[in-house]
């Protein structure tokens, strides 16, 4: 069952991502808490929908960590290169787009092993 969320913690929640920058203490005072209201109160009610948000924030941030992943063709000893890869990266994981690994096994015939003898055969 979804919670219903007051104005304020709405306001609260889409601040937090985009003017705010990600600071609680700020997203609290333009979402119009009391100044002595305890951040952690607001943190501990928005627990799961700050969880959700921040999926949301990243999953929309994942076509620029495409575009970044792939501007290293075109510009491959710009500064921090490596930084930002990793970065991009690391969100796509993040967001479910994963890197994906194929194993080759392959046969050249067939290998028999040798009957198995236990301890209970009576030899």
């Amino acid at each position: 069952m979804a919670k219903t969320l007051t104005d304020q913690q709405k306001l609260f929640l889409e601040v937090l991502f985009d003017e705010a920058g990600g600071d609680v203490v700020t997203a609290k005072k333009m979402a119009g808490y009391h100044p002595t209201y305890p951040t952690s109160s607001v943190m501990k009610t928005l627990q799961d929908e700050i969880v959700e948000a921040t999926k949301t924030f990243l999953a929309r941030n994942g076509p620029k960590a495409a575009i970044g992943i792939v501007s290293v063709l075109t510009n491959p000893t710009d500064l921090g290169v490596k930084e930002k890869l990793a970065a991009a990266k690391d969100i796509l994981d993040r967001v479910g787009v994963v890197k994906t690994e194929k194993l080759d096994i392959t046969s050249n015939g067939v290998f028999v092993l040798p009957a198995k003898r236990g301890d209970d055969d009576g030899d």
